[in-house]
């Protein structure tokens, strides 16, 4: 995501900054008018008649055409004695100033994006919050803008706030005082690879290594603390570092955890948007904290595993990032595939998850993928996944993505007779490339072979490059796992799709439905058809917190202790019982051969 040079081009890049100088953006975070943002930019010396500014149409990470330049208002072209420029608006994202010789600044308002979703596609974790007084997500890609053939200039970005707010990034703030911060990156690029979050301060800092820790926590009620997650962070953390080993050297590592309060004017896509040195990070604040740190774990290890790919092996389509006319790379298999499949198997390679719990990921990962297109060359859809019909098939990234780069793992062990894996070739590679030199996607399967074995290559070129659907139960067979049934806990408010609870009609109070014969869990607690539940294990619940309810029970052990209070008939009751899982069987993996117990290790554990 950083744009650099090397030789000549950067001779010419660094003669152009000296001409031109930096550009200062100031942002005014204190004076906020119909929940919009002023943002002027000092241009730099132009020499031509005319300059085009542009707002990003797509940022590197979301593989989708987003056109931020639509939340741009009042877009004005001021000289030095203030008068206006002419300026033509040549399409969503970029306007056309006349006069430039002239162009001493430009001013404009920034909407939030947050709080209008379902009129646009952006992804929230990439989106813009303006919350006055309380929170400002700024990803800067939505605020800031390059003109046309300066992207190379550095920038310095100067934010008034209020005092009660502090800014959390990995950037480093110039200024001493609490109102105004002032951050400096060496070119466009960097500038929207670090997002800043404002928010009354909330944070915790942990070192790993010779890493820094930053966890900031933006909750609106307070619920959610972030020393409350740190923990679970911290652990996690530490065993990827532990297994990345010395393929990181990565100094400050920054984790914004926006909670959305889920009414309808806040954010509700949920998830993470990667970037070098931080992940932005969003999910609903009703979410039970045990079901919060195992998403956050999922989620914050996936984006951090990207320090890796793309950010650390990437082609040029990548490093040269076009941000208004992009071209996208061959090869998302690996760039988002082999960071989810990280994302699962170091929770297996150090203990944080079992191995029947990673063979059900990936069992449930093989049931997503076949209900895609299973034949369509994943090259292919990822160089053309900007428009139909390859854009609908995007999700498979982290599907079928995994899956490939699981394979690609039991086939490398299973040549080296258990000595490397995937993460060896992905270590190998960051040598040979790094985040300064690119490849050109065409030689990078060539690039695989001459560090594994030409049986990665017939299988990149199968199943990768090729129509060919992955015979899953043959690579599984190769580490001694194959088919099996398995038992996996129910809900013990729902069976199947039905749920043993509703919303009493004309209230948000949760009842037991009426004439709806309830599984041996509810039976041994005591709870009747007509009953409203007022509290579960002495917490209280209704519609706005049923989510709550139910994703806090699938953490629920048999045979622990449950204990309700129902209205019945106008009367406060007591329940108590035993807590009794229904087991549903299906076709899940086993380890079944001993004689492959060694490698299987080594794929698991090496």
């Amino acid at each position: 995501m950083k744009k650099l040079f090397s030789g000549l081009s950067l001779l010419l890049a660094l003669a152009a900054t000296a001409q031109t100088g930096e550009i200062l953006v100031t942002m005014d975070l204190v004076n906020v008018a119909d929940d919009k943002v002023s943002v002027t930019v000092n241009a730099p010396k132009i020499t031509s008649d005319k300059i085009t500014y542009h707002i990003p149409k797509i940022i590197p990470g979301t593989y989708s055409e987003d056109d931020y330049g639509k939340f741009i208002d009042d877009f004005r072209a001021l000289d030095k004695k203030g008068k206006e420029l002419k300026v033509e608006k040549l399409d969503k994202n970029s306007w056309q100033i006349l006069g430039a010789k002239n162009l001493a600044k430009i001013s404009y308002k920034v909407n939030d994006t947050y709080d209008v979703e379902g009129t646009h596609d952006i992804f929230s974790p990439a989106g813009i919050n303006i919350l006055a007084g309380e929170n400002f997500m700024l990803n800067m890609h939505g605020f800031v803008g390059y003109f046309a053939d300066m992207k190379d200039l550095a920038y310095k970005i100067d934010i008034a706030h209020p005092a009660s707010l502090w800014g959390a990034t990995s950037l480093a703030d110039a200024d001493p005082s609490d109102s105004r911060d002032v951050f400096q990156a060496a070119r466009y690029a960097e500038l929207v690879d670090n997002p800043i979050m404002y928010a009354k301060p909330d944070y915790t800092t942990f070192t790993v290594d010779d890493m820094t820790i930053l966890i900031s926590v933006y909750s609106p009620t307070g619920k959610v603390k972030a020393a409350d997650i740190t923990p679970d962070l911290e652990k996690m953390m530490r065993a990827q570092k532990k297994f990345l080993g010395p393929i990181n050297n990565n100094r400050k590592y920054t984790v914004l955890l926006y909670l959305s309060n889920m009414q309808k004017d806040d954010a509700k896509g949920f998830g993470a948007l990667e970037h070098n040195t931080s992940t932005t990070v969003l999910f609903p604040e009703m979410m039970p904290r045990e079901a919060l740190a195992s998403s956050l774990i999922d989620v914050v290890s996936h984006e951090f595993f990207h320090i890796v790919t793309p950010l650390g092996v990437h082609s040029k389509e990548i490093h040269y990032f076009d941000f208004n006319q992009p071209k996208m790379s061959k090869h998302l298999w690996m760039y988002e595939g082999v960071t989810e499949y990280f994302a699962n198997l170091f929770q297996v390679n150090q203990g944080l998850i079992t191995e029947d719990d990673f063979y059900k990921r990936m069992s449930a990962k093989i049931a997503n993928a076949n209900s895609m297109n299973d034949t369509m060359p994943f090259t292919e859809m990822s160089a053309n996944v900007l428009t139909e019909p390859y854009k609908s098939q995007y999700l498979n990234v982290y599907e079928k993505g995994a899956l490939i780069g699981m394979c690609l793992d039991i086939l490398i062990r299973e040549k080296s007779g258990g000595e490397k894996g995937v993460l060896d070739l992905m270590q190998d590679l960051t040598h040979l490339y790094g985040p300064n030199r690119p490849f050109d996607d065409e030689e990078l399967f060539g690039r695989i072979v001459l560090q594994t074995y030409p049986e990665v290559g017939e299988f990149l070129n199968t199943y990768v490059a090729g129509p060919n659907p992955i015979p899953y139960d043959r690579f599984f067979e190769k580490m001694g796992v194959t088919k099996a049934k398995i038992k996996i806990p129910a809900n013990p408010f729902v069976a199947g799709q039905t749920p043993f609870i509703t919303i009493k009609p004309g209230t948000k109070d949760i009842m037991i439905p009426t004439g709806m014969e309830l599984n041996a869990f509810l039976k041994n607690v005591g709870v009747r058809g007509g009953d409203v539940i007022k509290s579960v294990n002495g917490k209280a619940y209704t519609l706005d917190n049923v989510y709550e309810l139910v994703m806090g029970a699938q953490e629920w052990k048999e045979g622990s202790e449950a204990n309700f209070v129902v209205d019945r008939d106008g009367k406060q009751v007591e329940l108590k019982g035993k807590v009794i899982l229904e087991y549903q069987e299906t076709e899940g993996l086993k380890a079944t051969d001993p004689a492959k117990e060694k490698l299987k290790n080594a794929w698991l554990k090496g």
